[in-house]
């Protein structure tokens, strides 16, 4: 007997209509070789064409820890928590990094790939979520970076190099999940809101630039006058900056509860978003 639209098994049903609530998380995992393959694009189409190639990811961060160290650590006088002023800032910067990469990219997410979204159907979460995955490969190395200078600073006889790794390294993967999550969030809800206010886009980059002097990348918690200490500490990233730097140097205001509320921000942060994004999907490419 030939088998009718109510008798076969479906590989994948496309439906009209569907909830705010219906996230298609099983579709993402279904779709994973092609998240795979956005994260190969991403790599490759951004360095294709440039004379360096992936040495612009120890050129950024080298660059920009000697700016650091010129103007604030020598000229503005900053204190570095009594760490040496390079590790100081390039611990800061390799984190903040990445969290603004995943951010800044997240938010432009609908307006760069207009043209595949209105041609095929897949899950939308997977282009988002290679931009997150493929910003791992510069974070890596620029950790690996990290990692020769504190070789380098341990083995040296510079004054004021007095740092080590505390017990708080075992929540590193975690402290990276978050950053990743926390600039995911944010950057969907962003993309969601630039369909219809496209202005915003140019806002975008220059705002992460000021959220940077509102977290502690170029100085620590401890330095910071009391009156505008809770008002740094709201700032979700700066919880985990301050556990970055204590786990990999033993300097920051490190405590569960500051961890705790980047968490419960993060969450809320990333729900939002994933929700907003959900709804904006659905009909974006009438608006874009």
């Amino acid at each position: 007997m030939r088998s009718t639209p109510e008798t076969s098994d479906w590989d994948l049903v496309i439906k009209g209509h569907t909830s705010l609530f219906d996230l298609k998380f099983k579709d993402i995992w279904n779709y994973r070789d092609l998240l795979v393959m956005f994260v190969k694009r991403d790599f490759v189409s951004f360095y294709k064409q440039t004379i360096l190639g992936p040495l612009w990811f120890f050129i950024q961060p080298i660059f920009t820890t000697i700016v650091f160290t010129f103007v604030f650590g020598n000229l503005a006088g900053i204190s570095t928590d009594g760490l040496p002023q390079q590790l100081f800032y390039l611990t800061g910067i390799t984190s903040w990094n990445y969290f603004s990469d995943c951010l800044t990219k997240t938010s432009t997410v609908f307006k760069d790939n207009a043209s595949i979204f209105g041609k095929v159907y897949f899950p939308r979460l997977i282009m988002p979520l290679s931009i997150v995955v493929s910003n791992l490969v510069r974070f890596g190395v620029q950790l690996l970076l990290l990692l020769f200078m504190m070789l380098y600073f341990n083995f040296s006889p510079v004054k004021g190099s007095d740092f080590h790794i505390t017990y708080a390294i075992v929540f590193f993967p975690f402290l990276v999940l978050l950053m990743a999550l926390l600039g995911l969030g944010l950057g969907l809800i962003i993309t969601a809101i630039t369909t219809k206010y496209k202005d915003l886009t140019f806002l975008v980059t220059f705002g992460v630039q000021l959220l940077m002097y509102g977290t502690t990348v170029i100085y620590p918690l401890s330095a910071a006058p009391e009156k505008y200490k809770r008002i740094i500490e709201l700032n979700p990233m700066t919880g985990i900056i301050e556990a970055f730097r204590y786990a990999f140097l033993g300097r920051g205001e490190f405590t569960f509860w500051s961890i705790g509320y980047s968490v419960i921000i993060t969450l809320i942060v990333l729900l939002l978003g994933i929700l907003i994004f959900n709804k904006t999907e659905k009909n974006f490419v009438d608006t874009i």
